[in-house]
């Protein structure tokens, strides 16, 4: 393969992606050294500034030390400890579910639940934006693979009514990570109810955020778990720690545990993080001012950057993103923007549909005032020169 004629296909078309090398500056703040550059972080999915915190790298530091750093094997041969057992049943309580099972990443867990639970030529259809593991867990299941429109629960009732296979797997965000703005999760529940289809919600970016308790999109929409049964989680975001779980039944669960191909030949999660997972999600419910800030934070950014004509879609949460269209512009953007000390970076395709790149801004509790509205003032001056 001509590797250098692909890299220069990306470059030509502003799509190469390149790394950066980033130091946090400190624990309390977003402040960070980017490629040796001090910069505030409007990057982070660590939405409620506890990646950090004394509690959960107190728990980390403990249990590293007690059982080391591997789980050495697998969930179903010897990987599995008191510290998965814990955290699976404290999951399963904050989600309110029978069972939580882990997985070691979001990916993983999107895959393992999709091939357990469609057979080859199965129905699996999802959001046209949903994340690319949800997209590519269809595909692995071997799996007919259809979308339909966004957020739009009549075109889901049209392919479903069309179908002339079995009952179907519908797979959606719950907050969707690139526009965040929610998934009407009534209408698609009662929808998949009346096809008899089973509803798997993606909530990476809702959990511990949305909701009265931080429970998410569907606590937010009051949704039960027979309205949503299957519900997937990610631990490295709001939660700043490592991993994943889908929660539901204990049928479910069980099942996944059987024939969830990325559960079963895996090793299992660090004991460690299993247990700053625990400190951590304990952090997010007894801390729930966090939450309280950084929601008020997306309101605050939100009205300033209204005031001061910078264009924004539509989204209650702390994703709130700026169209720009062209990658180059994006880049071109985010670069001036790092210039004035904030970093804030340029989403382009695939991750996003052509004509649709995009400033990602992504707020935390860990934000000052202070850094807000100097953004906001530095996009000010970038976009009018755009």
């Amino acid at each position: 393969m001509a590797f250098e004629s692909v890299l220069a296909d990306l470059d030509e078309r502003g799509l190469r992606r390149r790394r950066r090398s980033v130091r946090r500056l400190s624990h309390d703040t977003a402040e960070i050294e980017l490629d040796g550059r001090p910069c505030i972080d409007f990057c982070s999915n660590d939405y409620l500034g506890i990646s950090a915190h004394p509690r959960v790298t107190a728990a980390l530091v403990a249990a590293a030390r007690e059982h080391g750093v591997g789980a050495r094997a697998s969930h179903l041969i010897s990987g599995h400890q008191g510290e998965h057992d814990a955290l699976e049943e404290e999951l399963a309580a904050f989600t309110r579910r029978e069972r939580a099972l882990l997985f070691s990443t979001g990916y993983m867990a999107n895959l393992g639940l999709s091939t357990a639970l469609v057979r080859k030529g199965g129905v699996v259809l999802g959001d046209a934006l949903n994340h690319a593991s949800l997209i590519d867990a269809g595909r692995i299941a071997r799996a007919s693979v259809d979308h339909y429109a966004h957020g739009d629960a009549a075109a889901l009732d049209a392919k479903l009514s069309a179908l002339n296979a079995g009952p179907a797997l519908v797979l959606t965000d719950g907050v969707f990570s690139m526009d965040g703005d929610l998934a009407p999760l009534p209408v698609l529940a009662m929808t998949c109810a009346r096809h008899g289809a089973l509803l798997s919600v993606d909530d990476a970016h809702g959990l511990g955020v949305v909701g009265d308790g931080g429970g998410g999109s569907v606590e937010y929409f009051g949704l039960t778990p027979l309205q949503v049964p299957a519900l997937v989680g990610t631990l490295g975001k709001a939660f700043g720690s490592f991993g994943a779980f889908v929660a539901g039944d204990a049928g479910l669960i069980e099942t996944l545990i059987q024939r969830a191909r990325t559960y079963i030949y895996t090793t299992a999660l660090p004991v460690a993080v299993a247990a700053a997972t625990r400190a951590a999600l304990s952090v997010s419910i007894t801390e729930s001012w966090r939450r309280t800030r950084v929601l008020s934070l997306a309101r605050r950014f939100r009205a300033l950057a209204t005031d001061a004509g910078i264009p924004l879609a539509a989204s209650e949460t702390p994703i709130q993103p700026i169209l720009l269209g062209g990658a180059d512009a994006a880049v071109a953007a985010s670069r001036r923007l790092l210039e004035h000390g904030f970093f804030v970076a340029a989403i382009r395709p695939p991750t996003v549909p052509d004509g649709s790149s995009r400033l990602r801004v992504a707020l935390s509790a860990a934000h000052r005032d202070a850094d807000v509205e100097g953004l906001v003032a530095a996009l000010a001056e970038v976009l009018a020169h755009e």
